[in-house]
């Protein structure tokens, strides 16, 4: 593959990924209303909208992104990382309102789990990033980015708990353990940003800042955050479901026991 057609792959690579995302967060809408009872208008209606949320998102951002704000990285504070701070609490505020919590109640463990295998595409569209040098190795798994094991072990955990293999003892360790290789991608992303610079002048972050891999930190890492936020509710629901039925059951033996 030559550098250029490389290049075009990384070009078409972020936006396409961007609109699988879009695409799940409808199906998975969808899937969530009809399980809760909603009929298949109204779940239709309700998956559109959350599309629509997408898009007017993702648009938002290439727009941002398009105007050069976010490369001003004279500025103090950087509105780049003003960017990412917004939408890290946007995506909070997202995950744990009514409409979160219709998802994690309507889908099962497993497929909120099994939603982060998106990221093994983007660990390797990020690979290619990458050895074209539009960005810098550090930011890749030939650096220090080994999100690719979250996306990789996210099909696996999945099948384990969709089989019975797992509970959600394991998917609660999967859940941190992935999070915190988020984490430290968007640490080593920011670092790399002119403002720190931690890896040297010729390894400097300022790609994101530009259309379309710009989609890349306000699209797909939101979206992994946004399920890890999902598990970790789906996680306390289940708790609190058996921690229920475990007082009940107790409530019916003492019950019983003193007829």
């Amino acid at each position: 593959m030559t550098n250029g057609s490389a290049s075009t792959l990384v070009f078409l690579g972020i936006p396409s990924l961007a609109a699988l995302i879009v695409g799940l967060l409808a199906v998975a809408t969808f899937v969530a209303e009809r399980k809760l009872g909603s009929t298949p208008r109204a779940a239709m209606r309700r998956a559109m909208r959350s599309a629509l949320l997408g898009l007017l998102w993702a648009s938002v951002s290439l727009a941002i992104a398009a105007s050069g704000v976010l490369a001003r990285f004279e500025s103090r504070p950087p509105p780049l990382l003003l960017f990412l701070v917004f939408a890290f609490v946007g995506t909070i505020a997202l995950a744990c309102s009514r409409f979160g919590e219709r998802l994690l109640l309507g889908l099962p463990l497993w497929a909120l789990v099994g939603f982060q295998a998106f990221r093994l595409p983007v660990e390797l569209v990020l690979h290619q990033a990458a050895s074209d040098g539009i960005m810098p190795v550090e930011m890749s798994f030939s650096g220090y980015n080994f999100d690719i094991v979250s996306g990789t072990s996210a099909l696996l955990v999945a099948a384990a708990l969709a089989s019975g293999w797992a509970g959600a003892r394991s998917a609660l360790i999967w859940n941190i353990g992935s999070l915190l290789l988020l984490a430290n991608i968007v640490a080593i992303a920011i670092a790399a940003t002119p403002t720190f610079h931690a890896f040297g002048p010729l390894h400097v972050n300022v790609w994101v800042t530009h259309p379309p891999y710009v989609l890349l930190p306000a699209v797909l890492v939101m979206a992994a955050f946004f399920g890890h936020v999902l598990v970790f509710r789906k996680l306390r629901a289940l708790r609190s479901s058996q921690l229920n039925a475990s007082s009940t059951g107790s409530a019916d033996r003492h019950r019983l026991g003193t007829v």
